[in-house]
């Protein structure tokens, strides 16, 4: 094995200290890195976790005769609900079961449909 004395280490210029101080330069750098922490969650994190609480409520809030569009582009209405399924009548004698999250909207007044 090698054994190295002081003075070679030393004389390596990576033992040497970085000329201006370099803790210096990592104490201006970190608030730097906090702020764009800081702006990387309020323009991207937080609004991302709003969309899913709002969704997550409009799934548990979904029920017999509500009006739903699934990602799919399918329209129709909710026949049954449970925790991880809906069955949603698209025509007289047709439904269709849908794993919950392939919902997209619930319509609890769409009075447009009715009209037509």
């Amino acid at each position: 094995m090698i054994e190295l004395s002081g003075q070679a280490l030393a004389a390596l210029p990576l033992a040497q200290a970085a000329p201006g101080g370099g803790m210096d330069g990592l104490m201006s750098f970190l608030p730097m890195i906090v702020a764009m922490g800081a702006i990387m969650y309020f323009l991207i994190i937080r609004p991302q976790q709003k969309r899913d609480r709002e969704k997550q409520d409009m799934l548990s809030s979904m029920g017999k005769g509500d009006h739903v569009v699934t990602i799919g582009g399918v329209c129709g209405t909710v026949v049954g609900v449970t925790d991880s399924h809906v069955v949603v009548r698209v025509d007289d004698n047709t439904k269709i079961e849908f794993i919950k999250s392939a919902i997209a909207q619930v319509r609890k007044d769409d009075k447009k449909t009715e009209d037509k």
